[in-house]
């Protein structure tokens, strides 16, 4: 598939920090420090000054974390 052909690929949605914490629940500092220890979904550039994550990304670790939690329990 030609990258450039996007009728084939469902759109990315890009949710940007405050959407993110109000998503998982945790503090700006939480998601950065969980970010760095490799246990956050990294963050994407989509601009100069401007990053966003992937809310693919976000579900994702959610239904990690919820699924860990089950199983503990």
């Amino acid at each position: 598939m030609n990258l450039l052909d996007q009728s084939k690929v469902a759109p990315a949605t890009l949710l940007r920090l405050p959407a993110v914490i109000a998503r998982v629940g945790l503090s700006r500092s939480s998601i950065y420090r969980a970010e760095a220890d490799g246990t956050f979904p990294q963050r994407i550039k989509i601009g100069k000054h401007a990053t966003a994550w992937l809310a693919s990304d976000i579900e994702r670790f959610i239904a990690e974390r919820v699924a860990a939690s089950r199983a503990v329990a």
